[in-house]
């Protein structure tokens, strides 16, 4: 492998590492300080979002597809596509009697009510005014200026990615009962990742904490478990562009470029006693090896794979990000 290696140029993506205990990996929570997490989630949530909020993966709304619900703030929203693949958004509810628009039909690219008949084409009609959309290639964007009272923006802050075409993307989505705050901070605490998932990181130090203005970026060194004996180290950063965002950059090492979107969606009223988030994750993997373009071929049965992986984790984070949920509620958050 070291001959090839020589003549090529060409490199092995895992390396081997000596079994150890997780006992025995050194304690992170002094590195952990909670006024460094909270300055770090108190400076993204000052940040702009534009009233802008990602509400699942843009093939989920298929052209010629029945319409997709969802809800966000408490507000009802209804998506689909015409038949020329244009995005439409709007109030979930039909303005005759109210119908769930999410159960209605499209037919030839209009939303037709279940219940009387009542066609929408995307444009203002009797009381029911859409919502601007974006559709960014991975995810699907709607902007709700009632849910988040800042000042509207004409795009939301959508993640630089690998070149389009280059990648492969999965999207994961799961509810907790949290806030976005809480999803964010979760980001926002590189250290717990090796001790609280030691099944996917190892050998995890933060190299460089944030500094505020540009330079607001946790820089990681980690190596994501393939077997219990090899892995895949890489470099990594961690940025927060809008309140309820946190992207992991691979800078370094297999897969530069690659990201990890962790959107927090809220669902329900800022003032619900019991608040619900839906956690959307995209992943959007690159890589400059050759064999990379069989992996871009084999997406459709890569992608389960991938959410399965992105399940796993977030069943732990969720765990983690509810907990603080609790203890901020119940006013015994110790940060």
């Amino acid at each position: 492998m070291s001959d090839r290696a020589d003549r090529t140029g060409w490199t092995p993506p895992l390396r081997r590492r000596r079994r150890a205990g997780w006992a025995t990996q050194t304690p992170t929570w002094r590195q952990a300080r909670p006024a460094l997490i909270a300055d770090a989630l108190e400076r993204a949530s000052a940040r702009p979002s534009g009233n802008w909020f990602v509400v699942g993966a843009s093939r989920d709304v298929r052209t010629g597809g029945r319409p997709c619900g969802r809800t966000v703030g408490g507000v009802e929203v209804v998506l689909w596509r015409s038949d020329t693949g244009e995005l439409h958004a709007g109030p979930g509810a039909c303005p005759h009697l109210g119908a769930p628009l999410r159960d209605s039909r499209v037919v030839c690219g209009t939303l037709v009510c279940h219940w009387h008949g009542l066609a929408l084409d995307g444009r203002p009609f009797a009381g029911w005014d859409p919502y601007p959309v974006h559709d960014d290639g991975v995810l699907v964007w709607v902007r709700l200026d009632a849910v988040g009272g800042e000042e509207p923006s004409d795009r939301p802050v959508v993640p630089v990615r690998p070149a389009a075409g280059s990648g492969l993307d999965a999207v994961f989505t799961v509810v907790g009962r949290c806030e976005p705050q809480d999803v964010v901070a979760n980001r926002l605490d590189p250290w717990h990742g090796s001790w609280f998932h030691p099944y996917s990181f190892v050998d995890l130090t933060v190299d460089r904490e944030p500094q505020g203005g540009d330079d607001d970026a946790f820089v990681v060194g980690v190596s994501f478990r393939v077997t219990k004996s090899l892995v895949v180290p890489v470099r990594a950063e961690f940025t927060a562009p809008d309140p309820r965002t946190v992207v992991m950059r691979i800078t370094g090492g297999e897969g530069a470029t690659s990201v990890v979107e962790t959107h927090a969606t809220p669902l329900s009223r800022t003032a619900d006693a019991r608040p619900r988030t839906a956690v959307i994750e995209a992943v959007v993997a690159a890589s400059d090896r050759r064999g990379f373009a069989l992996a871009r071929a084999a997406a459709p049965a890569l992608r389960p794979l991938m959410r399965r992986t992105a399940g796993r984790l977030w069943r732990d984070d969720l765990a983690y990000a509810e907990r603080r949920w609790s203890l901020r509620s119940s006013g015994r958050f110790p940060g």
